[in-house]
């Protein structure tokens, strides 16, 4: 190794410069993912101009720290963007950057260590030669955030990989592994950890020994994979089409198409031009404020000023009481990350098929190739202990409650443990419906209780609804927190209270049906107002698969609970009646007995009946209207926990719901919604609603 060049710069805080054989290796190390800051930018335009000047260096080897090589851009400089004029010298400075390496008089190798994504690969694809270590992540995940590649994405990654693959990166935004990035392209060679570095000089050599051009080598001058205009149109026809359903509601994805389709020309700056103008729509766009707002909320998740500064207790081994759909669920999530479970279950019996149903879970991801039969076995054998004897929970750290919703029944249970468990072990509920400080109450110490509700299918769902007793310890928080984290859940914090926040929430979102259809409203256009709004089913649809049976007991329960505003409405108690309970019974408020389900004619009947009864008239109603009358229930309740302390953080709460329930990523969350609404309006809507269809719909006083 050579001494370094005198007239570099060496000092600089987020990149080390090594100088071999000639070959100037900056390592970036921007803490925590590498990410393009700034100030991390700056300086290494300023490292890599340095190199450029040096007469001791022939070539250059960018390289990153750790697991990533650059995990992309720093979104916190975009987020409060109010205008296209502020970001789009911004970008243009950041195309002036990627440019000068591709078109800078030496040499600039990529030596791919980990995560490129985003203006990470948008770098690499500027750089004249790209090594990546096998199974790194490769991706343009922007629109994952309402954005579209910003640095030259839109117009670098289709000449490397052919429009196909680049749309199909660029618009669905999922990584992909370095050896299909080498089957298609993007990358010139795949090695191990260990060869990297000198992957990378050898690369390096191959250009200063001129067996290697940089003229023709960088990525701007590439036109081979450019499809003819006539492969292009039918490409991009077929992509839109494709979006047509899937996309709705977003705007990226098609700004994207549009890139590409105006774009991939050969005047490569006049394409850089187009990607900027169409970046700066995106950025200023309600549906990425939204989603980059999303996606701040979802780091800050469960970091509440209550436990700041509370270590959470290690868990390790986890006892999982009951194994049914919840059980089976949740034992799953457990072992795939790596935790040791301890599952009970009443008899033999109850454990043979509660196995199975763990077993069951992991069928996608076998099928998928993520791991083979003979893994989930070693794993099955090595993680899980199976028992009926509530003993064998002695020595785990926490023990998770999914039997039956009987109070009587867990209350035992529970009375039994808190004698056999360590006393710093954290006892946790699945209930969803049951008073979680009651359940405690039994309990020499309540403190160490809380409710941990998982959201059916356990294993696939990310939310976990983290719900504090009365008596719950910061303790028993900071650690349920902790570990909600450590089994990759999204945690929401929540006081106890009917329904919780998720429960009660989704019932108010979709609670403004049945007064839609005692007003006369046709329930297939409330389905068909919800579907286009962006949720994933109508209310009649979700009732059906959820149970009405269920749905009316836990209305009765706010009834009974919460008091005359949440009375049963008449025309649900009808429908009750009828026995139809949904997909399990074969027929709720539709028939499923054919191909494809129909509207229930027994239901239908009732409905029909009580509007006779009651003089009611068939009424036609916009999407719109539809929608207001939805979102405006939705909203009071929001409002209306917020009052009795059940959630105060709006974030979190808008979080729960698109996680836990579908609602519309794009549109921010039931109280961003509010917000675009405007208060003020959304209270003239309920005082209207209130008028029409009675107390259920008063405004919340917070609103007021």
């Amino acid at each position: 190794m050579q001494e370094r060049g005198n007239s570099m710069k060496t000092d600089y805080k987020t990149i080390s410069v090594a100088l071999k054989d000639g070959v100037a290796v900056l390592t970036m190390d921007n803490p925590p993912v590498n990410q393009l800051s700034d100030h991390f930018v700056r300086e290494l335009a300023t490292a890599i101009t340095e190199a450029f000047g040096d007469d001791d260096v022939k070539a250059l080897v960018l390289t990153g720290t750790g697991k990533n090589f650059i995990a992309g851009a720093d979104i916190t400089q975009i987020k409060d963007v109010k205008t296209k004029e502020q970001i789009l010298p911004m970008v243009r400075e950041n195309n002036r950057f990627m440019s000068g390496i591709e078109s800078g008089p030496k040499p600039v190798i990529a030596a791919i260590n980990g995560n490129c994504l985003g203006g990470g690969l948008e770098l690499a694809m500027a750089c004249h030669y790209r090594v990546a270590v096998k199974g790194v992540n490769l991706g343009q995940p922007e629109v994952q955030i309402g954005l579209i590649p910003g640095a030259g994405g839109t117009q670098r990654l289709p000449r490397l990989v052919g429009l196909r693959y680049g749309l199909e990166m660029i618009t669905i935004g999922k990584p992909i592994k370095a050896e299909i990035a080498f089957q298609r392209g993007l990358v010139d060679e795949v090695v191990d950890t260990k060869k990297l570095e000198v992957a990378a000089l050898t690369a390096a050599g191959r250009f200063v020994s001129g067996q290697l051009n940089t003229q023709l080598r960088a990525t701007r001058n590439r036109n081979d994979r450019i499809s003819s205009a006539a492969e292009k149109k039918s490409l991009i026809d077929f992509t839109r089409a494709m979006m047509a359903g899937q996309a709705k509601g977003y705007i990226a994805p098609f700004k994207a198409v549009e890139a590409l389709e105006r774009g991939l020309g050969y005047d490569f700056d006049a394409d850089l031009e187009i990607e900027t103008d169409l970046f700066g729509d995106c950025v200023v766009s309600d549906v990425a404020k939204n989603l980059i707002g999303i996606f701040f909320n979802t780091r800050a998740a469960g970091r509440l000023p209550r436990i700041e500064g509370i270590k959470p207790a290690p868990v390790k081994k986890v006892g999982m009481l009951g194994g049914g759909v919840m059980g089976s669920g949740i034992v799953s999530v457990l072992l795939k990350n790596g935790f040791e479970a301890v599952l009970w279950e009443i008899n033999d019996q109850a454990l043979e098929k509660a196995v199975a149903a763990v077993r069951k879970t992991f069928d996608f991801p076998i099928k998928k190739k993520k791991m083979t039969a003979d893994q989930l076995e070693s794993m099955l054998k090595k993680q899980l202990t199976t028992t009926t004897l509530l003993e064998k929970m002695k020595d785990v750290d926490l023990v998770i409650e999914a039997v039956l919703e009987d109070m009587q029944v867990k209350q035992d249970i529970w009375k039994k443990l808190e004698g056999i468990c360590r006393p710093d072990a954290v006892f946790a509920t699945n209930t969803s419906a049951l008073p979680i400080t009651e359940l405690a109450s039994v309990l020499d110490d309540p403190g160490r209780m809380l409710g941990l509700h998982f959201f059916n299918p356990a294993h696939r769902m990310q939310l976990l609804e983290v719900i504090c007793a009365q008596k719950t310890s910061d303790a028993t928080l900071g650690t349920s927190v902790g570990f909600a984290r450590a089994i990759k859940k999204i945690p929401i914090v929540v006081n106890d209270g009917p329904g919780f926040y998720v429960s009660r929430q989704l019932g108010g979102l979709l609670g403004g049906a049945i007064f839609l259809t005692a007003d006369g409203v046709d329930g297939a256009a409330i389905e068909k107002a919800m579907v286009n709004f962006g949720m994933p089913m109508g209310p009649a649809t979700l009732s059906d698969l959820t149970g009405i049976d269920i749905n009316y007991h836990v209305n009765k329960t706010f009834e009974k609970r919460l008091g005359k505003r949440y009375k049963v409405h008449p025309l649900t108690e009808l429908i009750y009646q009828t026995g139809c309970y949904g997909r399990k019974t074969g027929s709720g408020y539709f028939d499923y007995s054919g191909d494809k389900p129909v509207p229930n004619p027994k239901v239908e009947a009732v409905i029909q009946q009580y509007l006779k009864d009651n003089g009611v008239a068939p009424k036609e109603m916009s999407e719109q209207q539809i929608i207001d009358v939805m979102l405006a229930l939705a909203i009071n309740e929001a409002a209306l926990m917020m009052e009795e302390g059940i959630c105060d953080r709006p974030q979190d709460m808008d979080l729960a719901m698109i996680y836990g329930t579908g609602f519309p990523p794009y549109r921010g969350g039931i109280l961003r919604y509010a917000d675009k609404w405007g208060l003020k309006n959304v209270y003239e809507k309920l005082v209207e609603f209130e008028k029409q269809y009675g107390l259920r719909f008063k405004p919340a006083n917070l609103i007021k």
